[in-house]
């Protein structure tokens, strides 16, 4: 079985500014999307998918691509405005990006197996490409199913400003709810909590949350393509909603459509959001690679 890895890298990241996800970060010049690649390849997957822009093709491609040539087979899908069901037709203003789940639908004629996709400034850690294979294996082609990796809210928090999280409810082994919280970060106590518009809430610290490492059946594509219709027509108008993949499965989840297992994972992750969160990531990949976990240079 052929294991794909899907890396949405489309998003310029508004808060952080720039192409955070060719900004260099490892010891040697390493990009995050390089130790996700790297770890992807020691777990087993042989084939990545980048999800980016063609505005930003000859830069990443540049950057990104030429240095897995004859590494790992290497395919590229486009995430524009303007890709939208028949019928559908770009409001006049519109920038912001529609979305992680239109995103992963830009994979519909080029993804045909179980998929892994993530994010490319994301951190994830080998254990969870390990987790991942087993996981990919369990899933049908034919029928919609999958799983999440899921992390500790606790430790995906920046120090330097609020984080957006979808939290995750379980019943068993499988996601039950999983809910976007806007605004989270530790209160001057030291206590997480999130905030909306009715006031701000505390939230457990050892909740699971989703950093968007999922694994999905190729029959999500059909599944999801009625939903991004009906999300155009509800706010197809509008100039900053989004269409969320968390949002959406937790919609399937309740109409019976979908079963989420979580993975859990203890293996580190790290991000980054703000500039500032520059500064530790890069300490992060220089003790890991003194820990011996990575060469330097990785590849």
């Amino acid at each position: 079985m052929k294991h794909c890895l899907v890396i949405m890298a489309a998003g310029m990241g508004s808060r952080y500014g720039g192409i955070k996800q060719i900004d260099p970060m490892g010891p040697s010049g390493e990009i995050i999307l390089d130790y996700s690649v790297h770890d992807a390849l020691k777990a087993g997957f042989s084939r990545v998918v980048f999800i980016i822009r063609k505005d930003i093709e000859k830069a990443f491609r540049d950057t990104v691509g030429t240095r897995f040539k004859g590494v790992i087979d290497v395919d590229y899908v486009f995430q524009e405005l303007d890709d939208l069901p028949e019928g559908y037709f770009l409001p006049p203003g519109r920038e912001k990006p529609w979305g992680t789940g239109q995103a992963i639908l830009a994979c519909r004629n080029t993804v045909n197996e179980p998929f892994v996709v993530i994010n490319a400034d994301d951190f994830y850690g080998y254990e969870a490409f390990a987790h991942s294979i087993a996981g990919l294996e369990s899933l049908s082609r034919k029928h919609l199913s999958g799983f999440l990796v899921a992390y500790r809210l606790g430790n995906t928090l920046s120090p330097h400003g609020y984080v957006t999280r979808a939290v995750c409810e379980l019943v068993g082994e499988n996601i039950s709810r999983i809910t976007e919280r806007m605004k989270i970060g530790r209160n001057e106590d030291g206590f997480v909590e999130y905030q909306d518009e009715t006031g701000r809430h505390p939230i457990a610290d050892d909740v699971l949350a989703s950093m968007n490492f999922w694994g999905f059946s190729p029959a999500l594509f059909e599944n999801l393509q009625p939903r991004f219709e009906r999300f155009l027509e509800e706010n197809g108008t509008k100039m900053k909603t989004e269409f969320l993949i968390p949002t959406e499965v937790d919609a399937m989840i309740h109409s019976n459509q979908i079963s989420i297992k979580v993975l859990k994972t203890k293996g580190s992750w790290f991000g980054v959001t703000y500039p500032e969160d520059k500064r530790a990531v890069k300490a992060s990949l220089q003790s890991l690679v003194e820990q011996g976990v990575y060469s330097s240079p990785l590849w």
